[in-house]
């Protein structure tokens, strides 16, 4: 499928990276349960250029690209963040707020390298869990973080486009074994 991939600390630069699987791996994961004009809006929103360029600029935010050989492509990342969920402790918790991958990598175990990347750097800056939150209904996702080690903790609702839907809150321990 690739030669390689590369994990690398992405930069003020890469947030049209950034936005692009994040708006791309949205629509493909949520196309066919959330309604397409629903779809659209959040993306402009929630995955625009100027939403990750501000954070690539905050120093609370780490995100990484995860980049294919040949030719660098970007095809996923992870972002950690304080912590934005109920049951948050916002002294000893961090958020794992996005990790996308293109469906065309699942499987690969470019998963599993962001999150054990995402673990490394909670480690790293002292945090005691790493929280997400995941659309209930996401069975594949979910499944991915319960072999990942995550479990679950709470629940909180997400709205996209007037809608609200369940997700579930999960947390996994970041403190080495």
């Amino acid at each position: 499928m690739f030669a390689e991939a590369n994990i690398r600390r992405a930069t003020l630069g890469d947030e049209a990276a950034l936005s692009i699987i994040g708006q791309a791996t949205f629509l493909e994961t949520f196309a066919g349960i959330l309604a397409g004009q629903a779809i659209v809006a959040h993306c402009g929103k929630a995955h625009s250029v100027e939403q990750y360029r501000l954070w690539l600029s905050d120093s609370h935010y780490a995100l990484w690209l995860i980049e294919i050989e040949p030719g660098e492509a970007p095809v996923g990342f992870v972002m950690v963040s304080p912590p934005d969920l109920p049951g948050a402790n916002p002294f000893g918790d961090l958020e794992l707020k996005r990790i996308y991958l293109m469906s065309k990598f699942q499987g690969s175990g470019l998963g599993r390298r962001l999150i054990e990347t995402a673990v490394s750097y909670a480690q790293a800056h002292g945090a005691e869990r790493l929280l997400l939150g995941v659309y209930a209904e996401n069975e594949k996702a979910l499944s991915f973080y319960t072999r990942s080690g995550f479990e679950q903790i709470g629940t909180r609702s997400f709205n996209v486009g007037g809608v609200d839907y369940d997700d579930k809150v999960l947390a996994k321990s970041s403190t080495p074994n």
